[in-house]
């Protein structure tokens, strides 16, 4: 299939509708799971430490989805993933202790872990490389729309129902994602060679040995921009609340830095294709770093807000990358098996980054820890600068 006969109109609502619900349902909720924390008794250690729990839940899941997905089909597993969200966002409305909503950040991060990576596997098989990047920077977009229309919605609503707001709009976002994804037919990449189809799967230790190089550098880059982006979700409430801005602040702010992160996966992906995929990820990296070791030295609203779209015209850039680079570095045969690799180490990030945080906020301060997380972009570009190639 060439770039000239593909277009990605074609399957825009099947490929790219759920996640924009999906995207919707947690732009909701990611601004106060740490505030419901709190409101539990939960100390801001702690409320870091249960958000940080979504990780783990995704990370533990990989390996699963990849399974659950070639056994039942994109249809049914993105069904069943929105299904477990809506239960585990009506947990965090019932929850009266933090063990509960612990549990309901578990079950967020086992739905997502299923729904991204029925998204991934088909578009990387079904759309060409020359538009590779592009593709799934919008997939990674479409999540973000969704992330800038959910605080908002949840801000709206929170006027009236009080934190539970935010969760009811996620239960509709993601009941929504879960009625569409039923809807659809499944996705079927191209056919593949008839080698490959014959051919005995290979094993997860074979595929972490052949290609450890890999994952012991870009994966390791992309370890520590998932603990950046995940730092991020719990860094925007907490400091908020530090500074002392209400619920309903905190969610604009989010909902304002998420326009900003909104509006440049198309213009990244585009670059990654054209220019070669270092172009994004080095500015990602080095951005979201900066933004993060600035955010302890704001005490108002507008320097604080300034700095927090800042963190999210970084994110925003980098849309993609995660997935692009674990795309073409995957091989053609146990291409699923790599995924479940590398999303693993992705999603190691992305729970480490809010335990770092909890645990340097308890040992030090808030501001130390977030200072910390901010310094992994200057690594992640050093990586990034010597293992990526510097032209397309």
């Amino acid at each position: 299939m060439g770039e000239a006969s593909f277009s990605l109109k074609k399957i825009a609502i099947p490929a790219y509708g759920p996640s924009v619900l999906f995207g919707l349902g947690n732009g909701a909720i990611l601004p106060v799971i740490a505030l419901s924390a709190r409101d539990l008794g939960a100390s801001p250690a702690l409320a870091g430490l249960i958000v940080a729990l979504i990780g783990l839940g995704s990370l533990a899941t990989n390996i699963p989805a990849a399974l659950v997905t070639a056994r039942f089909g994109e249809r049914k597993a993105l069904t069943g993933a929105s299904t477990v969200m809506v239960a585990a966002l009506l947990l965090c409305i019932f929850a009266r202790s933090e063990a509960l909503l612990a549990v309901s950040t578990l079950l967020i991060g086992t739905a997502t872990s299923v729904f991204y990576l029925a998204r991934q596997t088909y578009l990387i098989e079904a759309v060409p490389f020359a538009m590779r990047a592009r593709a799934l920077s919008t997939l990674g977009g479409t999540h973000r729309i969704g992330m800038f229309f959910g605080p908002f919605a949840g801000a709206a609503l929170m006027h009236f129902l009080g934190l539970a707001g935010a969760y009811w709009v996620g239960i509709a976002a993601l009941t929504g994602a879960g009625l569409l994804s039923w809807s659809i037919p499944d996705l079927h990449a191209g056919p593949k060679d008839e080698t490959q189809v014959n051919a005995a799967k290979p094993r997860m230790a074979a595929i972490a040995r052949t290609h450890a190089s890999v994952f012991l550098t870009l994966g390791v880059g992309i370890l520590l921009i998932s603990a950046m982006r995940a730092g991020r979700q719990v860094v925007i409430p907490l400091w908020a609340d530090h500074i002392g801005l209400s619920p309903a602040a905190t969610s604009i702010i989010f909902g304002l830095t998420s326009a900003v992160d909104m509006l440049v996966f198309y213009p990244a992906g585009k670059i990654m294709d054209q220019y070669g995929r270092l172009w994004v990820a080095l500015p990602c990296a080095l951005i979201m770093g900066l933004a993060l070791l600035s955010i302890p030295l704001t005490g108002v609203l507008i320097t604080f807000l300034t700095v927090s779209m800042l963190m999210g015209l970084g994110n925003g850039f980098g849309s993609g990358i995660n997935m692009t680079l674990g795309a073409d570095a995957s091989p053609s045969h146990g291409r699923t098996e790599f995924l479940g690799l590398w999303r693993l180490i992705s999603d190691v990030g992305t729970s480490a980054g809010p335990v770092i945080l909890s645990g340097i906020t308890a040992l030090v301060s808030l501001g130390a820890g977030i200072a910390l997380i901010g310094s992994f972009g200057f690594v992640a570009a050093a990586i990034f600068w010597r293992s990526l190639p510097h032209g397309r």
